[in-house]
């Protein structure tokens, strides 16, 4: 091998041990496409784990726990339901969550159409489906989940994530929601609740 050739190879490796760097494409070979980054999938936050020590459980009658967050505070709903709130100062809520019995012809299959549809129905404006996906894994069973936004009669955005969620013949929904304004800052705490939901 000549020098010439030598010092060739050596400034392609030393641009290819460069360009390692930055990962966007081989070392070698001409015209290859740069990576382009993948997606994740929706609800990738979505892990079955025990929630963080200090959080607070309510069960229901069918066995089903709701776990929520330090400074949430438990508030009055339907019967044989739990429901979660944060609320700020003059008693609006920053977040909610909450869990209810299957009771209608809610099916895992069918999830995405009948929740933003039921959304509807119970007189929510604008309801947009953001995401869903089934087949998810909870702590004791399986569900299905969307993410969808919608206006309420009073005119605020809510962003909300609501799963069906089964295990053995009993299944549960869990809504967990707030105003879309303050979704970043809530989301957090309500994926680690969903995640730690036990059916």
């Amino acid at each position: 091998m000549g020098m010439g050739t030598f010092r060739a190879l050596a400034l392609s490796l030393g641009l290819c041990l460069v360009g390692i760097a930055a990962a966007v494409g081989g070392c070698g070979r001409s015209g290859n496409a740069p990576r382009t980054a993948t997606a994740a999938p929706p609800f990738a936050w979505l892990r079955p784990l025990a929630a963080p020590h200090g959080w607070h459980s309510v069960r229901l009658s069918g066995g089903a726990v709701l776990t929520y967050p330090r400074g949430w505070r438990i508030v009055p709903g339907d019967r044989g339901t739990a429901t979660a709130a944060l609320r700020d100062g003059q008693g609006g809520f920053l977040g909610y969550l909450n869990l209810t019995p299957r009771q209608g012809e809610e099916k895992q299959a069918n999830w995405a159409s009948f929740r933003p549809r039921h959304n509807a129905e119970e007189g929510e404006r604008a309801v947009t489906l953001q995401a869903s996906a089934n087949g998810l894994r909870f702590r004791g069973g399986q569900g299905a989940c969307v993410q969808d936004a919608y206006t309420t009669v009073a005119g605020t955005r809510y962003t909300e994530i609501a799963c069906l969620v089964g295990g053995g013949r009993a299944e549960s929904v869990i809504v967990g929601a707030a105003p879309s304004r303050d979704w970043a800052a809530q989301s957090p705490a309500i994926e680690q609740a969903i995640s730690a939901l036990q059916t």
